[in-house]
């Protein structure tokens, strides 16, 4: 889907303009996208497999909820909107707690995508059964919890095992480490 949204400059400070997500990503500008990772008090983290339809790393594990801020959203309704078109699962703002802001630069298909994005990073509490949730077909191909240890496990394997965005390492042990933190372990 090609969506309007918002256009930040390099360092991340809105420039007032909107342009479609294609365009964004075909000139490489910069723009903002919402992470929204769910774990349990039983020290599980849900992970969502990305669509086997996605132009970018399809069928990979990776945040439990994701998504473009459409334009003049805020981080918070993205993160609210994303998570109940996603997974189904109904959030209110007060469940989200913001863990930092992450720059991600990469580029695809031989340069056709120029990926520039900050992720506005949150955690939160999931509090219904896995069985709940509902997937959205175009975006998810599955959802699995998985404990801290396996997490750790499957990313020093990543290299090798195909799960998560190899590159991605030092994101996601931030991830785990600030859920760690909300946790008390």
């Amino acid at each position: 889907m090609d969506e309007y949204i918002d256009i930040v400059t390099k360092d991340g400070k809105p420039t007032g303009k909107s342009a479609l997500k294609s365009e964004a990503h075909k000139n490489g500008w910069y723009h903002n996208t919402i992470h929204l990772w769910l774990y349990t008090k039983e020290g599980e983290i849900l992970l969502q497999q990305r669509s086997h339809k996605k132009a970018i790393h399809p069928l990979l594990w990776d945040v439990s909820a994701a998504g473009h801020i459409d334009a003049g959203e805020s981080f918070i309704e993205a993160a609210l909107r994303e998570t109940r078109e996603e997974i189904g699962l109904q959030l209110k703002a007060d469940d989200l707690t913001k863990i930092g802001v992450k720059l991600y630069e990469s580029s695809y298909d031989d340069g056709a995508i120029q990926d520039n994005e900050f992720h506005q990073v949150y955690i939160a509490e999931l509090k219904v059964d896995m069985n709940e949730l509902v997937l959205q077909e175009n975006e998810v191909e599955a959802l699995k919890l998985v404990t801290f240890s396996d997490f750790l496990l499957l990313l020093e394997n990543s290299k090798t095992n195909l799960h998560f965005i190899p590159t991605n390492k030092s994101y996601y042990l931030f991830v785990l480490n600030a859920i760690k933190k909300q946790l008390k372990l």
